[in-house]
């Protein structure tokens, strides 16, 4: 409790108020020294020369709060978590009686246990976001040209979570695939895009850690073999096109579409995942590479030499994935190389001619002499099951 001053002589008086006026000014230095002097020290000291009312500027009561409540203050970490915050949990005692809060001290200079203050979010002990050792890998989920791919758990807050660990070699840096997949997935937030949790950078190592997604689309018609549920392939269509619509407003290719790059929740929920290929940028464009998406899932366009293409690229392998979820094998499955591939496409769709693709002879690798002649068929009788 803070005792009341008594009243004084009209000389002594105006000494109180120049005293007073000293010592708020003094306090006012002191508030901005936050690092050097503690809230505990300012209120003790206040307190010896003022009355409980003249803290009013410094802790206002919470008078919604009931007098006999504890009170709980959410304090969350200040960097970037996008995970579930972590918090630590601060209980500040309200009544009639005790409207300051105070820390009362023993003859050891240690607090009291009542104001025992909790440790802070950003100790150093305490795991944090954007470091290596806050992930711990579980076991290994595959391994590409230059990353690996683990199951890992958040020390965090304990959820699972996938690793992509990238190589980083010190004549050429990170992989320029690594840095665009990172960009982009950064600024994309979608129920079917694969969330990015986290960037770890090492001198070693760049990790990207991903919300983790049990299975993907592959592996999914792995287990259901002959075709899936038109229930199922509907289900999954609508989130590809939805996800696909999603990138594509904001001027972004996939271009690696592939049932191996669609993730499959428990749930049924399908996410878009593995961004190294993809572009952002106005479409059109001139300046693409014919380098891209899996051989089974490249238009024929791409694979004749085109670098002028656009969301139709992407279009291309939605169609070749509708196929083969209701097939249950690859539409166009080339097994040798490009000429192969566009031979099994040709076989099903016709061979192209200026007639029925006005400007084909113009494409870099289209040499009519080098391809069978085919004519179109019904898909309904390309495949043995109907579409």
């Amino acid at each position: 409790m803070c005792d009341l001053i008594e009243p004084q002589p009209a000389e002594k008086i105006g000494k109180m108020k120049k005293l007073r006026r000293t010592l708020s000014e003094s306090f006012s230095r002191i508030a901005l020294k936050k690092d050097d002097t503690t809230f505990d020290e300012i209120c003790v000291t206040k307190m010896s020369t003022r009355n409980c009312q003249g803290m009013d500027s410094v802790i206002k009561p919470l008078d919604t709060i009931p007098e006999d409540k504890k009170v709980r203050v959410q304090r969350t970490q200040s960097t970037f978590d996008p995970f579930e915050k972590p918090t630590n949990q601060v209980k500040r005692v309200h009544s009639e009686n005790n409207a300051c809060i105070t820390s009362k001290t023993s003859s050891t200079g240690k607090e009291s246990p009542k104001v025992r203050r909790h440790s802070s979010p950003s100790s150093p002990t305490s795991p944090k976001f954007g470091k290596a050792d806050s992930y711990e890998k579980l076991e290994k989920l595959g391994e590409g040209s230059y990353a690996t791919v683990y199951k890992g758990k958040s020390k965090v807050n304990g959820k699972l979570v996938a690793l992509k660990v990238i190589r980083l070699q010190e004549e050429e840096g990170t992989p320029f695939t690594a840095i665009r997949e990172a960009s982009l997935l950064k600024g994309l937030k979608h129920a079917n895009i694969v969330l990015l949790h986290d960037i770890i950078h090492t001198k070693e190592t760049l990790t990207l850690v991903f919300e983790y997604v049990h299975t993907d689309l592959c592996q999914y018609m792995d287990k259901h073999p002959g075709g899936l549920h038109p229930d199922n392939v509907k289900l999954f269509l609508f989130q590809l096109l939805r996800g696909l619509s999603y990138i594509h407003q904001r001027y972004i290719l996939h271009r690696d579409l592939k049932p191996q790059n669609l993730l499959i929740s428990d749930t049924g929920e399908l996410k878009l995942a593995d961004f190294g290929l993809a572009r952002a940028k106005s479409v059109p464009s001139h300046t693409y590479s014919n380098e891209v998406v899996t051989l089974w899932y490249r238009p024929p366009d791409v694979l004749l030499g085109s670098t002028e293409y656009s969301t139709c690229l992407d279009m291309w392998g939605v169609g070749c994935i509708f196929v083969e979820m209701i097939q249950g094998v690859a539409a166009f499955p080339g097994m040798k190389d490009i000429q192969d591939q566009l031979e099994r496409i040709f076989l099903v769709l016709g061979t192209p001619n200026e007639d029925t693709w006005p400007g084909v002879h113009s494409l870099p690798h289209f040499k009519p002499e080098r391809f069978t002649v085919y004519s179109s068929k019904h898909l309904r009788q390309a495949w043995n099951k109907h579409l």
